[in-house]
């Protein structure tokens, strides 16, 4: 049985290539594609007044991983 989930799909070659030559709106795809996972690196514990826990994404954190990963794609040689 094959998996149709969004995790195991790979982004094509094309959108890799045209990311790394810094095509806006291929960059733009490759953070669509991870966004999820970026997300999830970037979910902290919080606790409000009563000391009760909650789950939140931390936006700075989250704009420092898109940001590397842009730095990264910009960076990568495609051969």
């Amino acid at each position: 049985m094959e998996k149709s989930s969004k995790c195991s799909k790979l982004l094509p070659y094309h959108i890799i290539a045209a990311a790394a030559s810094g095509d806006v709106e291929a960059i733009n795809e490759v953070l669509k594609h991870y966004e999820g996972y970026i997300a999830a690196l970037s979910t902290r514990m919080l606790y409000d007044e009563c000391g009760n826990p909650h789950y939140c994404v931390d936006e700075t954190l989250r704009r420092r991983l898109e940001t590397k990963l842009i730095t990264k794609i910009l960076a990568f040689e495609v051969a």
